[in-house]
């Protein structure tokens, strides 16, 4: 299933949990021995690769309460597990996985952070 949202700002896309939102790479068009692939090809391999745009909060953890001291103060406050993912990593990840959206022409895709295989980070590539 394909999502289409209108122009708007991709800041405003707030990742929910482990989720993350991937552009996708362009794949190659053709084999190493120069033969072109038709797209349905590229659509079927298990494995894509794309840019991380927005990374959730992470894995959630159940608040810790003292039950045995009534005198502290009780907070609901949520923690979460940090995600590896970062914004800008290049994930290779598991294609029937995710879910397909178009955003300003250009398609992306959210992702549970467990259907992302490795991950490849370039400290100097935005300095």
């Amino acid at each position: 299933m394909e999502l289409s949202f209108d122009d708007q700002n991709l800041e405003k896309f707030i990742m929910i949990g482990d989720r993350v939102l991937i552009r996708p790479k362009n794949q190659q068009g053709k084999t190493a021995s120069g033969l072109y692939l038709p797209p349905t090809v590229q659509e079927n391999e298990k494995t894509h690769s794309g840019y991380i745009v927005r990374v959730g909060p992470g894995y959630p953890i159940p608040a810790m309460t003292d039950v045995d001291e009534p005198w502290k103060e009780k907070k609901d406050e949520v923690k979460y597990v940090p995600l590896q993912a970062k914004v800008g990593d290049l994930a290779v990840y598991l294609n029937k996985s995710g879910w397909e959206i178009e955003f300003s022409k250009e398609k992306y895709i959210i992702l549970p952070h467990s259907s992302i295989l490795m991950l490849i980070r370039d400290e100097g590539l935005f300095e």
